[in-house]
């Protein structure tokens, strides 16, 4: 793999200021924002009044934890526009979820909204090792979703091209990545898996595309998850985080130098990582659920958003600004059974460790008697595709899981290709507890 470290004259100035002048500038921001919310919103006004806090009582940062958290019920009830803190008329862009669960949440911006949004995107391009003149792939969707346009405005920013494939045609992705020959691809890192199976599908070699990067965001990864795509392509692979609630993807990125752990762009965003069951919050280096507020968005500020992503917050390394550790689960993707906490991402761990398998699976949740079950689906590898090879497979992944994760579990090893396909962000959990 190149070395695509950065140098530092291109980089913006406040990815290396000092720690005094990155606080200095999220206390005055912050308090900005406080007041923008406070004048400009009525739930934020009813919140601040009812937990008895005004803008005015912040002088530091440490400050905000008096004030009440945000959560994603609140977009619900407020739907569509009601948390807006400009006039409709000033919202250039509106994004908003699947609504697959209730009401969709809806998000606006402001043209400056989505110029700085434009710009941290491009940081993040930069800090994956990415330039002006290269070209990216995106294989983001594109729509109400915020991955496909909110990367598509970035690359532009950066001064890079931009392919805007969106999801799924994934033979014709192959087909796009052999004939444009681009630098780099922004994907989720389950459809990174499609593509390099449609790689093998056709007998191409992925180690010999051109891609010397890819920014995977989107859905939780593993290392294990990137030490796979890293070889098969040859190529490195960060992590990009970001959530619509709070901006879309570019919120923090790794550096492709470190790869220790998404840089939180700290000078529009203020984490603090709190326990989930109190709300107390916690030092740096102690995991916890990750909780933000905007520094400078203007259609829609949040005030300590409850995320539900669990990390902690590490100092600086290649920026100085603090990393998260690399989000792996979510409280509420938390699989309790019989007493155990289990997150999907140390099941993938273990599939991804165990010889013989496929990196795809799926979780099913059942009822057996009284009692809650899992199930794993995964596939055997081509070469591992015999009955006596899946049944080893079967038995050695069962033992990994009962001794790394915890719990007991049936394995069901399929033949390749039988474990469902994402085109987008993977459905790894299946809950089928009520049906039985």
């Amino acid at each position: 793999m190149q070395d695509l470290t950065p140098p530092r004259e291109i980089l913006d100035p406040i990815e290396i200021a000092s720690i005094d002048e990155i606080r200095a500038l999220q206390l005055g921001r912050l308090k900005w924002s406080l007041r923008h919310a406070y004048d400009n919103v009525p739930m934020y006004r009813a919140r601040f009044d009812e937990a008895g806090v005004h803008p005015d009582d912040l002088q530091t940062l440490g400050d905000l934890a008096k004030f009440p958290f945000t959560y994603k019920n609140d977009l619900r009830d407020n739907y569509p526009f009601g948390l807006f803190a400009v006039p409709r008329s000033d919202i250039i862009r509106l994004h908003a979820s699947s609504g697959t669960t209730g009401k969709p949440t809806v998000v606006g911006y402001t043209a400056n909204d989505i110029s700085n949004w434009a710009d941290l995107v491009a940081r993040s391009l930069r800090a994956s090792g990415l330039r002006k003149g290269d070209m990216v792939h995106n294989a983001y969707g594109y729509g109400l979703f915020t991955g496909g346009l909110g990367a598509h405005y970035g690359i532009e920013r950066l001064g890079a091209t931009v392919v805007p494939m969106s999801g799924g045609q994934t033979e014709k992705q192959v087909g796009l990545i052999t004939d444009f020959k681009p630098d780099g691809i922004m994907v989720t890192p389950s459809y990174m898996l499609n593509i390099l199976e449609q790689y093998h599908k056709v007998g191409m070699d992925p180690r010999a595309c051109s891609l010397k990067v890819g920014v995977f965001g989107a859905e939780p990864w593993t290392d294990a998850m990137r030490k796979e795509v890293e070889a098969a392509f040859d190529m490195h692979a960060v992590d990009i985080y970001g959530l619509s609630e709070i901006m879309g993807p570019g919120v923090a990125n790794e550096c492709v130098e470190t790869k220790d752990g998404p840089v939180i762009w700290e000078d529009h965003f203020l984490p603090e990582i709190i326990d989930p069951a109190t709300g107390e919050v916690l030092p740096d280096g102690e995991m916890g659920e990750l909780v933000f507020t905007t520094l400078t968005k203007e259609g829609l500020p949040m005030i300590r958003y409850r995320t539900r992503d669990l990390t902690r917050l590490l100092p600086g390394t290649a920026r100085s600004m603090r990393r998260m550790e690399k989000i792996t689960g979510r409280s509420d993707d938390m699989i309790i059974l019989r007493g155990v906490n289990v997150f999907p991402s140390q099941v993938e761990e273990q599939v991804l460790a165990t010889g013989g398998l496929a990196p795809y699976y799926q979780i099913e949740l059942y009822k057996s008697g009284r009692m809650d079950a899992m199930r794993v689906y995964v596939e055997a590898n081509p070469d591992a595709a015999d009955n006596l090879s899946k049944t080893a497979s079967a038995r050695m992944l069962t033992k990994r899981i009962k001794d790394i994760v915890g719990v007991s579990t049936e394995i069901i090893v399929g033949d390749p290709g039988e474990v469902e396909r994402s085109q987008g962000k993977a459905k790894r959990v299946v809950d089928n507890r009520q049906k039985e």
